[in-house]
């Protein structure tokens, strides 16, 4: 009996104090489950948004991702290119950042590659070419934006000219609606140009000359990588001839910009994002923006229209420690409702927001003032680097191309034989190329 009493004192106490650990684990559980967890912060690095626009995003991600929270630093577009990758060679760069759709090649070793299935499907073929690396994407962009024709409605109506859609059409209109300081106001060489017909010809004061002569170039099937041949001299000779033999634009003129904002230029090549600043400087002129020029096409073998694409994307660092939640603020940020959202903000602040680069939400703006033309062209879009406004600096790969572009238009211009000019031309891209291995690389190919 005796026995009996202390065994099941024995098996009282082990019970007991199986209870209480028992009972301490689940307070150390329940504890460490109720702590709250210290939410990650991704820095993401902007460009052209102001926080206003982002802010609202900003919120409303944080509250369904309550564990992440977003640091936006809204960069200044000087020197910015240099600055960011000088911030992530040292390890202190943002988790998220912009690049434009040209650099690739200098930002592909600092890239985590897109985790999202479906890309192709959601993107125009121009942007898969551009951020495809192997068999991966490296970017995703929140916008789009193309090259395009500006055209001074008043001076078109007061010439009774219509909209140019060839490029022949376009030089015959801008010789006569350029004035001059002549007695018949007649444009010949020494002569003061009052009325500039097309800002086109030189490489010093024409604002996107770079994407201007780019376009030209693979309209008549140059290979921009290797610019030589007839193909490539006809270019260039068609391009400076504004200068050279029609005398409708010098170099004593302000910038094209500056021209066609005081309503002295009658047609502009810009992208859509240069509507922001001409009607800030005069917002009382009337202009209208359309669709690029064309050489004459041959439909019956295939041959569609051949436009142009500078825009750009967000990137993920390799580098982040948080490269999982930066892609999720990325995923959210390029959703249709996110763009929407966007889209619908910026436009409360300017003419319009950032235009929409899913192929699922651009027929919403091809009717749109100033931005359909630009829509209107997306499907036959390509790029290059040769690229001008991507304030890429003096060792960026951009402006290393367009300074061998430049040469070559001013030799032009001084009256060099053109196949001289174009050899020395693609001495210089092969060059640079060569340092990026991208010295047989072709542009984009249209759809």
């Amino acid at each position: 009996m005796y026995t009996n009493y202390m065994s099941w004192q024995k098996k009282l106490f082990f019970g007991l104090l199986g209870g209480v650990i028992l009972v301490v684990l689940l307070i150390v559980a329940v504890a460490k489950f109720g702590q709250k967890k210290e939410p990650i912060t991704i820095t993401y690095w902007g460009l052209w948004e102001p926080e206003e626009v982002i802010k609202p995003l900003i919120a409303e991600f944080e509250t369904v991702h309550p564990d992440i929270k977003v640091n936006y630093v809204f960069q200044s577009q000087r020197e910015y290119r240099e600055r960011l990758q000088n911030a992530l060679s040292q390890g202190r760069g943002p988790d998220v950042f912009r690049i434009h759709n040209t650099w690739l090649p200098m930002f592909k070793s600092e890239l985590s590659p897109v985790p999202f299935t479906e890309f192709e499907s959601i993107y125009p073929p121009v942007v898969s070419y551009d951020f495809r690396l192997g068999s991966n994407y490296m970017a995703v962009p929140l916008m789009y934006d193309g090259l395009a024709l500006y055209t001074n409605d008043e001076l078109f109506d007061q010439g009774g000219k219509t909209i140019p859609t060839s490029w022949e059409e376009l030089r015959k209109t801008a010789v006569e609606l350029s004035v001059c300081d002549s007695v018949d106001g007649r444009c010949t060489r020494g002569d003061k140009i009052l009325i500039s017909g097309a800002a086109m010809g030189t490489a010093d004061n024409v604002d996107h000359w770079q994407d201007v002569l780019g376009i030209i170039m693979m309209q008549n099937n140059v290979n921009l990588s290797l610019p030589q041949g007839q193909s490539a001299e006809e270019s260039l000779q068609y391009y400076t001839i504004f200068n050279r033999a029609d005398h409708v634009w010098d170099s004593t003129l302000p910038s094209s910009t500056s021209m066609f904002a005081a309503g002295k230029l009658a047609m502009y090549f810009a992208p859509s994002w240069r509507v922001f600043e001409i009607k800030e400087t005069n917002p009382k002129l009337k202009f209208s923006v359309h669709p690029l020029p064309q050489l004459p096409l041959d439909i019956s073998r295939g041959e569609k229209p051949t436009t142009w694409a500078t825009y750009w994307a967000e990137g993920v660092s390799k580098k982040s420690q948080n490269t999982t939640a930066a892609w999720e603020w990325v995923k959210f940020l390029s959703s249709k409702e996110s763009l929407t959202k966007m889209y619908q903000t910026a436009s409360g602040i300017r003419e319009f927001g950032e235009i929409y680069p899913r192929i699922d939400m651009q027929a919403s703006l091809i009717n749109a003032p100033y931005v359909g033309p630009v829509v209107s062209q997306v499907a036959n879009a390509r790029s290059w680097y040769l690229t001008g406004f991507t304030f890429d600096g003096p060792t960026g790969i951009n402006t290393k191309i367009s300074n061998y572009f430049a040469d070559a238009i001013n030799s032009i211009n001084q009256g060099r034989q053109p196949s001289e000019v174009t050899k020395t031309l693609s001495a210089g891209v092969n060059q640079v190329l060569s340092q990026y291995g991208l010295a047989t690389q072709l542009a984009a190919p249209a759809n």
